[in-house]
């Protein structure tokens, strides 16, 4: 097993010291000329510009209820990778911000994120699936987790146009589409 993988875990986050790190990190990975640095499919860059979270947005995703979390990969002190994950009921988990710092990408880092949250919600919460949702136009980020099992559940959902929490459009016609996955329970 190589050094960076032996050395790399995984964590919860804990508000609000992780909070500001994660907004830098979140933002740097889908958005800007920092976004670049990466594969060209992982970027958001050429459908939005500014933020793809604020802090605001991080501490409301940290209910105390359990019913939400973010895990943060880490190498020592270095942010690898994180992602957010929210128990929408007693089958079902939402994965979202699954994001990969631009220089880690292709290493297969995102791929064991995604297992290890799948593996996650199975072990803390039960749940027998995941959904996400992606911005229709990104065929190549939406093959990516099709190989991974996800399937297109035939819900579209709308782009919050407007509301410039979740960035500025550069295209009118952006909208979700929302990919499932479903598992046995152990």
């Amino acid at each position: 097993m190589d050094e960076m993988k032996m050395s790399r875990h995984l964590r919860e986050a804990y508000a609000p010291e992780d909070l500001p790190r994660l907004v830098e990190f979140v933002n740097a990975a889908y958005r800007g000329e920092s976004s670049k640095a990466g594969r060209a499919w992982t970027t958001e860059a050429d459908l939005l510009d500014g933020q793809r979270v604020d802090l605001q947005a991080l501490q409301e995703l940290l209910p105390k209820d359990g019913r939400s979390t973010i895990l943060l990969f880490e190498q020592g002190h270095e942010l690898l990778a994180c992602v957010n994950l929210r128990r929408l009921d007693n089958d079902m988990a939402y994965l979202g911000m699954l994001t990969v710092s631009p220089h880690h990408q292709n290493s297969g880092l995102g791929r064991e994120l995604l297992d290890r949250a799948e593996a996650w919600c199975r072990d803390q919460w039960g749940t027998r699936g995941m959904e996400m949702t992606v911005i229709q136009l990104r065929q190549e980020l939406i093959q990516w987790y099709q190989r991974r099992g996800y399937h297109p559940s035939g819900e579209m959902r709308p782009f919050p146009y407007g509301n410039s929490r979740f960035g500025l459009p550069r295209r009118s016609d952006l909208k979700f589409i929302v990919l499932q996955k479903i598992w046995t329970r152990s």
